[in-house]
């Protein structure tokens, strides 16, 4: 409940402040007098998105405290919770503006963005004002609100879920039928290629190795020769043997040349068990240059088939085994192409179902919200003096979607026997506010704690109907808060509390101020509203008729 508002430096308000009541709250005033300011200034600190020019001409910033009192189990402390607010019972908005349009806000002394504010707005405030009848006469909404109405929005997230799954699916599908009809393009590619790959059966390195060996074949004949003469020369008709004969004739003379042949003596044998080693890899060397003619055929040939093959498909030799397994996967996936693409048609089937199950539950809800917002629709224009008048929430098949099956359209029949159709071509200014009304006051009834306001709503209707009007509004008021801006005499006579609007000038600038009505001052302003600027006698007592409810 709103219970404090605090204008500061706003337009052409300087300094006002406001302690709104329980029950029906009427502000009235002569046409411009701050009427829609009042409102624009409570927009502004509950953060919804407006006029920038608020900042009073030579202020250095404009202010709007909003103090409101929240229940135990007001929506408003879940918000707060959530946004790692402070919470009491009591609950303070504050914003600011500069002349160049940077805003501030803080909610219980916390800094807090515009998107916190307006998250608190929508359990705060319901507002219906000139410029609001677009949201409820435009038929794209209507579906939204009957949901709310009917507390379908779980129906609906479990609608909004099956269909990104089903578009998932029918995603996956598509994409797998595309890539299999371009593999299918290249089946015969395939299918050749990795048959001719299969067979000369590439590995990493092998090019290399090959080529090292064909080399080596190809140089064997010249260097058998050289390798046998280096064989000789250090064989036992060589090397070997001459060293061995100097150790046999160094032995017999050793034990006489008093140590000094020791070392030349180890060095010698040392040098014959080198030479042993070099004469074994000699003649490992030799075995190697011993091969079948034909081997260095076949050698040239795999070498040659392998870099042809890396021609042909443009890659390094090295690279054939990877693309033989990339080839080789294509073609397994081209082989299971069918397969995969039944499992999708079975899991795209799948979520087809479970999302028209779903949108047929959706819809079964909302045909019966329709009929349970249709009755109370038509409780709501009995006392309206619109009795007579039909309103009815029409269905119609659209396109599936996101939000279920369903069009819903927001229609009236305004006398017996006329046609119905949309709410703004069919219903006159003065049954289009009371359509409105009624509307509001439905599509809101579960809305514990919240401050509706009403700019205006009794436009276009004067005499028994603005009275009814004022009576609902009063009624709509009675354990709540209702805030209601008016130009009817009718209906500013139902209000619990009156509030004055009136502008002024003062040393050439205009002000807006605002006070609250003692009895007589109602009485005063209730007559002007019969009357016009003249108030007579006859207007008084007329407000005082008024007045007495």
């Amino acid at each position: 409940m709103l219970r404090h508002l605090d204008i500061r430096d706003m337009l052409i308000i300087d300094r006002l402040e406001l302690a709104f009541q329980p029950g029906l709250n009427v502000l009235t005033g002569e046409t411009g007098a701050g009427k829609s300011i009042l409102l624009d200034s409570l927009g502004f600190v509950l953060g919804w998105r407006g006029r920038a020019d608020l900042v009073r001409a030579g202020a250095a910033q404009g202010e709007v405290v909003a103090e409101f009192d929240l229940p135990d189990d007001h929506p408003a402390l879940v918000v707060l919770e959530e946004a790692g607010l402070p919470i009491s019972d009591e609950l303070i908005l504050r914003r600011i503006n500069t002349p160049e349009g940077r805003k501030t806000a803080w909610v219980n002394d916390r800094r807090v963005s515009g998107e916190v504010l307006r998250a608190l707005s929508d359990v705060l405030v319901e507002l219906h004002g000139q410029q609001d009848d677009r949201g409820l006469l435009d038929p794209k909404n209507h579906r939204t609100m009957l949901d709310d109405f009917g507390g379908l929005n779980g129906l609906r997230a479990a609608v909004s879920t099956a269909w990104r799954t089903k578009s998932a699916a029918s995603k996956a599908l598509a994409t797998a039928e595309v890539r299999l009809a371009e593999m299918r393009e290249e089946e015969d590619f395939l299918r050749h290629s990795v048959a001719e790959l299969s067979k000369l059966a590439p590995e990493p390195g092998e090019e290399a190795d090959l080529d090292a060996k064909r080399r080596l074949m190809q140089a064997a004949e010249k260097m058998r020769e050289d390798v046998a003469q280096a064989v000789t020369a250090l064989g036992l008709n060589g090397a070997e043997g001459a060293m061995s004969d100097a150790g046999r004739w160094l032995d017999g003379v050793v034990e006489h040349a008093e140590g000094r042949l020791e070392l030349p003596m180890a060095a010698l044998e040392r040098a014959l068990v080198e030479l042993g080693e070099a004469q074994a890899g000699i003649a490992s060397f030799a075995e190697r240059l011993e091969f079948n003619p034909s081997e260095l055929e076949m050698t040239e040939e795999r070498l040659f088939a392998l870099r042809g093959l890396a021609r042909k498909h443009n890659v390094l030799a090295d690279d054939l085994a990877g693309l033989a397994e990339t080839l080789s996967a294509r073609l397994a996936a081209l082989d299971g192409g069918e397969t995969e693409i039944a499992e999708l048609i079975k899991a795209r089937d799948a979520a087809d179902a479970a999302y028209r199950g779903a949108a047929e539950k959706l819809t079964a809800a909302r045909a019966k919200a329709a009929t349970r917002l249709d009755r109370a629709m038509g409780a709501e224009l009995a006392p309206l003096k619109m009795d007579r008048a039909v309103f009815e929430t029409r269905r119609d098949e659209a396109p599936a979607g996101p939000d279920g099956v369903d069009a819903i359209t927001f229609t009236v029949a305004t006398n017996p026997g006329a046609p119905s159709g949309p709410l703004n071509r069919i219903a006159s200014g003065g049954e289009l506010s009371r359509f409105l009304l009624a509307l509001k006051v439905c599509l809101t009834s579960d809305a514990a704690g919240l401050t509706m306001i009403f700019d205006e709503i009794d436009r276009g209707v004067g005499g028994a109907t603005a009275d009814a009007v004022g009576r609902r509004l009063s009624a709509l008021a009675d354990g709540g808060q209702v805030l209601v801006v008016t130009h009817s005499p009718q209906v500013a006579a139902l209000g619990a509390h009156h509030w004055q609007v009136a502008k002024s000038v003062e040393k050439g600038v205009t002000f807006s101020r605002v006070k609250a009505l003692s009895e007589q001052e109602r009485v005063d302003e209730v007559a002007r509203m019969v009357a016009g600027d003249t108030i007579t006698d006859a207007a008084r007592d007329a407000a005082r008729e008024l007045l007495k409810g």
